[in-house]
């Protein structure tokens, strides 16, 4: 037996095979914990990776470059994930057609207050022209908010980076302030987590509300539809 596991880490080890296993691996470990704490928006599995993974990574020494070679393949179906977004809009097509217009009431006031706020804090703080760029579509899944910042001169990692934070805050914050505010509408709590924290707050409404959950994921899918117009206009 510790053979067989020896001979399989030697082969991972010599192959970029190895990262992304280890990137599934960390995130079903940390899938778990967080299921045995009961969802605690606290216990956030993809926060929790993110810091197990780039422990493993540095204690390793193992460059970025090398890392993503073999991570990759998740990245790229960031593509794919992003347009099956499409799905749960489809399905539910009767809910948003009843709903349609305070849903787009909230979302162009959510886009605009995301990419708003983020270019005048970024300019408050006197950051440079690329760094406002890359930081108006943080609130947009990474895939899209990546090729807005790419197309307009901003830095694509730059962007990865306030995408994820964007949404790790977002799904640590939505439930307690959702309470906070005393919004009990499950459509409304999923709505508002798809527009603020894009995918992660997405994944963060299926766990708590399957209703919340679709209404997370079509608001994710028109806000980056959004955010791709309004982005290059409001810049």
């Amino acid at each position: 037996m510790h053979e067989n596991v020896f001979a399989l880490w030697v082969y991972l080890a010599r192959t970029p095979l190895l990262w992304l296993t280890v990137t599934v691996l960390a995130y079903c470990l940390c899938d778990r914990i967080s299921a045995a704490l009961n969802r605690n928006p606290l216990a956030n599995p993809v926060l929790s990776s993110m810091l197990l993974v780039g422990a493993l990574v540095m204690a390793s020494g193992t460059p970025y470059a090398t890392y993503f070679d073999g991570a990759q393949f998740i990245h790229f179906l960031l593509g794919p994930a992003t347009v099956a977004l499409g799905i749960p809009l489809y399905q539910n097509r009767a809910l948003v057609f009843r709903a349609i217009v305070p849903m787009l009431c909230a979302l162009l006031a959510g886009s605009a207050t995301a990419v708003l706020s983020a270019i005048f804090l970024a300019r408050w703080l006197g950051a440079a022209p690329t760094v406002v760029t890359s930081i108006a579509p943080k609130s947009v899944t990474a895939a899209v908010a990546m090729a807005i910042s790419a197309r307009l001169g901003g830095d694509p990692a730059l962007t990865a980076v306030l995408v994820i934070l964007t949404g790790i805050i977002g799904a640590i914050m939505v439930t307690p302030l959702l309470n906070l505010l005393r919004v009990s509408d499950k459509r409304a709590r999923g709505f508002a987590a798809g527009v603020a924290a894009h995918g992660i707050g997405t994944a963060r409404a299926f766990q708590v509300d399957p209703m919340a959950g679709t209404f997370a994921g079509i608001a994710m899918g028109l806000n980056a539809l959004l955010t791709a117009i309004l982005v290059p206009f409001l810049l």
